[in-house]
């Protein structure tokens, strides 16, 4: 099937606030075209999944990786080609507090660094890639640990960590793929804690991923789950949410919704797999 491009078939939103999506989806579209980076499309996808419409990513932001996960392209115009050819497939968003995530959601690290940089970039009005390798320097010289029960499933687990990453179906930890995902219908929560280390030891960690040499157990635990609580001795927590950071009420309350986001995209195909 090719899905006509017209403006009743496709409502391109960039930089639009909630109302413009909801206005559109009234339009009853054929689907929704999201064009931006990862928290854009999240906003989108936000409402396209409350109301079953298909959505369409042209990645158009920073950082692109829910659409590099899905195996679009990232030139645009072929982007569009892919929407244009209305291949539909339904894959696995994450939800935390209510919320959803395409990609990720964490406490710790990650969070602080976001934090770190979005305020560089208001006080000093630098850019994005220099306020973050700022932050970053900032945030991983003094890594600071902090203490969780997490609820896995009904099984308990106590750690004191520096950061809580729980992925929208598995990531590839190590090796030239690190950061992706081989699938994004898997119908599991990936869930890492990271061991408390000083700066050098994650240094360290960094060069055991790049050479494939990361040990579930002694750097990180690693869990599938379909639900995750993560307690806190704080009544609220900052969590990133496909690098987006707000505060949220604790305990922190993760779950899987299989197969609950309609996209347009390439066929999958089985070489994907090996990735």
């Amino acid at each position: 099937m090719t899905l006509p491009v017209t403006k009743e078939a496709m409502v391109a939103l960039l930089n639009s606030g909630v109302g413009a999506i909801v206005d559109a989806l009234a339009t009853r579209p054929a689907c929704i075209i999201a064009a931006g980076g990862d928290g854009t499309v999240n906003a989108v996808a936000q409402r396209t999944v409350e109301a079953g419409v298909p959505l369409g990513v042209l990645p158009s932001g920073t950082l692109n990786h829910f659409a590099g996960d899905l195996g679009l392209p990232d030139s645009l115009e072929e982007a569009a080609a892919v929407i244009a050819r209305g291949h539909e497939r339904t894959v696995d968003v994450g939800e935390v507090n209510g919320k959803l995530f395409l990609n990720n959601a964490s406490l710790g690290l990650y969070a602080s660094m976001v934090v770190q940089r979005e305020r560089l970039q208001e006080k000093h009005g630098i850019g994005k890639w220099r306020a973050l390798l700022q932050a970053g320097w900032s945030v991983l010289r003094h890594p600071h640990t902090f203490s969780v029960v997490l609820h896995i499933d009904g099984e308990e687990l106590r750690r004191r960590t520096p950061f809580v990453f729980v992925g929208n179906n598995d990531y590839v930890l190590q090796g030239p793929h690190a950061g992706a995902r081989k699938s994004l219908d898997d119908g599991c929560l990936s869930v890492y804690v990271l061991r408390p280390c000083g700066p050098w030891g994650l240094v360290a960690l960094a060069l055991r991923a790049l050479f494939g040499r990361i040990a579930d157990g002694r750097d990180l635990d690693v869990f599938h789950a379909s639900e995750l609580v993560v307690e806190s001795t704080h009544g609220s927590v900052r969590v990133a949410r496909d690098g987006e950071v707000e505060r949220t009420d604790a305990p922190v309350r993760f779950r899987l919704r299989p197969l609950a986001l309609r996209v347009l995209a390439p066929e999958k195909h089985p070489q994907a797999e090996t990735v």
